[in-house]
């Protein structure tokens, strides 16, 4: 619980108090560290076990190399991938094999994971292509973003990129934002009707993100309406006007913390980190994968999501 609120040290508190622990508590406080951003303690901790006794298995190394993700640990990474092979006889799966892409994938190390999944002693699933595919999109390598892509397509047709062949519309699930402020929880959707005083707040934040060199990408807004309809769609979306919320409801330089249903959308997430050095706050927003620290014009898992 306390880690699904972003409070590791209490629950570190409360996994230090315990007086019986068993694999899943361990793997719980590894996880809750690499979904907080902190996999550099998340990788102690696994020494921490390692020395009190008790034996790793494989889902053991599956939060292991999800702390590795999360601190960029590249070297580490794959001294972790021999001992669990080689130590303790662990037969990596395909879970193990994409905790490693994800590895080499945020740190930027697109032809050593080319390289890595050449030699799988299987065939790379599709899982691992669309992983491969996202990760060359977020560094800018378009020739292996093609290439993944298209063998994606082949394993599995149903994840064709949405803007370059149309599919059938998707039932939309309505994106809910929650914030606490002045001892009650709000919650947000998105909405049409623009009114209220974090519509407001939000219209000025609008004008200051632009100074500050925020784009609108478009490409986030399904609907088939113009230009400028969807850049005033992207506006709007429910996480940002639970932050307007929270700045004219809380003190000045108070964190905050957003709750979203839905994974967050890469234009919210580039709007917020902007945000972020312009209020001069900490925004947290947990959405349906993991947290993202916004701070200072940056988040902490490293604009991949």
């Amino acid at each position: 619980m306390y880690e699904k609120c972003n409070n590791t040290r209490n629950a570190r508190k409360v996994f230090d108090q315990m007086h019986d622990r068993n694999l899943s508590s361990w793997h719980s406080m590894i996880n809750g560290y690499a979904e907080n951003g902190q996999g550099n303690d998340g990788l102690s901790l696994f020494e921490q076990m390692r020395k009190t006794g008790f034996p790793p298995n494989d889902e053991t190394f599956v939060v292991v190399f999800a702390a590795c993700a999360s601190a960029e640990a590249v070297k580490e990474v794959f001294t972790y991938f021999d001992m669990m092979k080689n130590e303790y006889g662990i037969v990596p799966g395909i879970e193990h094999y994409l905790g490693v892409i994800e590895v080499l994938g945020r740190a930027g190390h697109l032809h050593e994971a080319d390289e890595f999944v050449e030699r799988m002693p299987f065939d790379p699933t599709a899982e691992v292509w669309e992983a491969l595919m996202n990760f060359s999109r977020i560094h800018g390598d378009v020739e292996l973003e093609d290439r993944a892509e298209e063998l994606l397509l082949d394993l599995d047709p149903s994840k064709t990129i949405a803007d370059k062949i149309p599919l059938p519309p998707r039932k939309k699930q309505s994106a809910t934002n929650m914030i606490e402020a002045k001892n009650r929880v709000s919650e947000y959707r998105c909405t049409e009707l623009y009114k209220d005083e974090e519509y407001e707040k939000m219209k000025g934040l609008n004008g200051q993100m632009r100074v500050a060199g925020y784009v609108p990408d478009t490409r986030y807004v399904l609907h088939d309406i113009d230009e400028e309809e969807k850049e005033k769609a992207l506006q709007y979306h429910s996480e940002r006007l639970a932050i307007a919320y929270g700045l004219i409801s809380t003190p000045a330089r108070m964190p905050l913390r957003i709750i979203k249903n839905l994974r967050i959308c890469g234009d919210c997430h580039n709007a917020i980190k902007i945000m972020s050095n312009i209020v001069g706050r900490e925004l947290i927003v947990r959405d349906n994968k993991w947290f993202h620290h916004f701070r200072d014009g940056k988040c902490s898992c490293g604009d991949y999501w």
